[in-house]
C-alpha cells in the first residue's frame, strides 16, 4: 500500500501543467487515469510532444491510459459514471470550456459530493484574462520572471525550464491535498483551481514582495544575487564556479580560504554594507585569486571551511556526479515498446516506500480494464465502442 493508493484520480489534463500536477499524485500511488479522447478525434500530437518522447513519457507515467469522447452524449455519461466513484478529478481547459462540457465544479459534485476538482488555467478562472490561452512563457513575462532573468541591460530572458507550468501543476497538487485532508473532517470535497499567472508571481517570492513592501523594482543582475553580496558566478584556472557567501562570518572564511586579509582591508570590503554598496569591487577581487587555482580544488577547499560552492554543469555532468548517482535521481522504467527508459523520480524521499515506476501507458491502453472496475459490463463497453464514445 503506497501512502496515495487509496485515491482515484481522472486526469482530463494536456500538455504540461496538468499532467504535472497529476504525476505528483501518480508518483505515490493513486490510481490516476488519463483520459484522452480516441484516436479518430484526437489526430494531433499537441503541446505534449510525441507520445514516446522524453517530454511525454515523463509527466504521463505511473498512470492508466483509457479513451472517452466527452463530446460524445455516451462518452460524457460514461465519464459522469466514473466521477461517481472518483476522488480527484483535474482538467487545465480554458475556464468556459468545461461549463459547456457540463464538467464544472457545480455538476460534479452533484453527482459526487466527496469529488475534488483540481483546476488549472493561464490566468484564473474569471477576469478580464479568462478566457485567453495560456502558455508557459507569457507567464514567465507577464509574472516578472524575464525581467529580472539575464544580465544587466540584456533585456528580457525566458528562464531555461517551463517554471510557470510546472510550479502551477505542484501548487495545484499541494491544493489537492489540502482538500483531501480537509475532506476526512468534513465529508465533502472542494474545488481547488490556480493559475500559471498567479503561481508565477507567488513563485517571484522575495523579488515580489520586494515591491509589495518597499515600492522597489528588481533588476536584471545576471550570475549575482540581487541582495546577496558576495554570490555569483566566478571564473577560476579551468572553468566556472558558483560562490554564495553573504554575511560576515562567511566573509571571513571566504578571505581566510583565499587568502586575501590585506585585500580585505579595503574600506570598500571591511564591512557587510560596504560590500553590498561595492558588488563589482568584491567580485574582482575574489576573480583575481581564484583564476589561480581549478574548480575542482576551489570547490573542495571552500566547501571545507564551510563556504558554499559548487561547480556548473552541463545535463551530462548533473547525472555524472557522485552525489547524484548516490540519490539515484534517474531511475529505469521498463517500456514495452521502447525498453529500458531512465526517467526523473520525484526528488520527495520517504524511507520505507518505494514509489512505483510504471510507464506512460499508450492511448486507451486500460479502457476495458478501467471500465469493468466502474462497474461497466462488457456489452456496454462494446456499445460505447460501436456508438464512438470510447
Amino acid at each position: 500500500m503506497l501512502p496515495l493508493s487509496s485515491l482515484k484520480v481522472l486526469d482530463l489534463t494536456r500538455v504540461r501543467s496538468g499532467p504535472t500536477c497529476v504525476r505528483q499524485l501518480a508518483d505515490w500511488g493513486a490510481d490516476c487515469i488519463k483520459i484522452e479522447a480516441p484516436d479518430e478525434i484526437d489526430t494531433g500530437k499537441g503541446m505534449g510532444g510525441a507520445r514516446h518522447g522524453p517530454d511525454f513519457q515523463h509527466v504521463h507515467r505511473n498512470k492508466r491510459g483509457i479513451t472517452l469522447n466527452l463530446k460524445h452524449p455516451d462518452g460524457l455519461a460514461a465519464f459522469r459514471r466514473l466521477v461517481a466513484q472518483a476522488d480527484v478529478v483535474v482538467e487545465n481547459y480554458r475556464p468556459d470550456v468545461k461549463t459547456r462540457l457540463g464538467i464544472d465544479y457545480e455538476a460534479l459534485s452533484a453527482i459526487n459530493p466527496r469529488i475534488i476538482l483540481g483546476s488549472i488555467s493561464g490566468f484564473g478562472q474569471d477576469g478580464p484574462y479568462a478566457k485567453r490561452p495560456g502558455f508557459d512563457q507569457i507567464a514567465q513575462g507577464m509574472g516578472g520572471l524575464m525581467s529580472v532573468t539575464g544580465l544587466p541591460g540584456q533585456g528580457p530572458v525566458r528562464a531555461g525550464i517551463p517554471v510557470a507550468d510546472l510550479t502551477t501543476g505542484m501548487f495545484c497538487a499541494i491544493g489537492i491535498l489540502i482538500a483531501l485532508y480537509e475532506r476526512e473532517r468534513t465529508g465533502k470535497g472542494r474545488w481547488v483551481h490556480t493559475s500559471l499567472l498567479e503561481s508565477m508571481i507567488a513563485m517571484m517570492d522575495f523579488q515580489a514582495t520586494r515591491w509589495t513592501m518597499k515600492g522597489d523594482v528588481p533588476q536584471q543582475v545576471g550570475n549575482d544575487h540581487p541582495t546577496t553580496v558576495p554570490t555569483g558566478l566566478f571564473h577560476t584556472a579551468d572553468g566556472v564556479i558558483n560562490l554564495a557567501a553573504g554575511g560576515d562570518e562567511m566573509w571571513r572564511r571566504i578571505v581566510e580560504t583565499l587568502d586575501i586579509a590585506e585585500e580585505a582591508k579595503a574600506p570598500e570590503l571591511a564591512t557587510e554594507k560596504a560590500r553590498s554598496a561595492n558588488r563589482a569591487k568584491v567580485n574582482a577581487t575574489l576573480q583575481a585569486k581564484l583564476l589561480h587555482d581549478t574548480s575542482a580544488n576551489w570547490v573542495e577547499r571552500l566547501n571545507r571551511a564551510g563556504v558554499p560552492t559548487g561547480p556548473v554543469y552541463a545535463m551530462d555532468q548533473v547525472f555524472a556526479d557522485e552525489q547524484v548517482k548516490h540519490l539515484q535521481l534517474a531511475f529505469p522504467v521498463q517500456h514495452p515498446q521502447l525498453g529500458s527508459i531512465d526517467l526523473v523520480r520525484s526528488p520527495i524521499q520517504m524511507p520505507g516506500v518505494t514509489p512505483p515506476a510504471r510507464p506512460t501507458p499508450e492511448r486507451g491502453e486500460h479502457t476495458d480494464a478501467v471500465l469493468a472496475e466502474f462497474g461497466f459490463s462488457a456489452d456496454e463497453i462494446a456499445s460505447l465502442r460501436a456508438v464512438k464514445a470510447l
